[in-house]
């Protein structure tokens, strides 16, 4: 993702490493750049997981994608 020094980046979902997959998918199929952040500790220490639960990936957008972003992610979350 290539992003002006002056366009924060904003989350937009965190989850398992799947569903953030998932996530940036569907959001670069609709022309909106994401990338993933991993702050999971488990990933590092996978028996850890079970201490922390899973998740803790993070799906990352310039704020000016913001709003379309989080409807997007909200009619995927509202279909399952």
């Amino acid at each position: 993702m290539t992003t002006d020094d002056n366009i924060p980046l904003v989350e937009v979902f965190t989850g398992t490493p799947w569903e953030a997959e998932l996530v940036k998918g569907l959001l670069e199929s609709a022309g909106i750049q994401a990338v993933l952040r991993d702050d999971n500790f488990g990933s590092m220490v996978p028996s850890m997981t079970a201490n922390f639960g899973p998740g803790g990936m993070k799906v990352i957008v310039s704020s000016e994608d913001y709003e379309a972003a989080v409807q997007l992610v909200e009619t995927r979350e509202n279909k399952e």
